[in-house]
């Protein structure tokens, strides 16, 4: 069983900040699969980010690329992803996953097999 545990949202103006981050329980943390979703009011939960065991191979949603950085810490057992010039359209819960597995860097949801609570993020104008 993994625990994952998301922290760092909150409510920031447009063109700020935030770094969010996710600590994960288990011995094997550098070999899983982290990746990050959203669900915004009303919508499908979406790819956002993801990255392999390593670091060496990441992976970012078309609309997050240039703005948003996904980043770990084995030794802390954290994934973190960095937004950067936040716009209101980013507005949503912040899921991290993980995939314990190592099948690979994926955008699929079914890919990952333990999921966080959830962090809110909300961009105002």
């Amino acid at each position: 069983q993994v625990q994952l545990v998301e922290s760092g949202g909150g409510l920031v103006q447009a063109g700020g900040s935030l770094r969010l981050s996710c600590a994960a329980s288990g011995r094997t943390f550098s070999s899983y699969v982290m990746g990050w979703f959203r669900q915004a009011p009303g919508k499908e939960r979406e790819f956002v980010a993801a990255q392999s065991g390593s670091g060496a191979n990441t992976y970012y949603a078309d609309f997050v690329k240039g703005r948003f950085t996904i980043s770990r810490d084995n030794a802390k057992n954290t994934v973190y992803l960095q937004m950067n010039s936040l716009k209101p359209d980013d507005t949503a819960v912040y899921y991290c996953a993980a995939d314990p597995f190592g099948r690979g860097v994926s955008r699929v949801e079914g890919e990952y097999d333990y999921w966080g609570q959830g962090t809110q993020v909300t961009v105002s104008s």
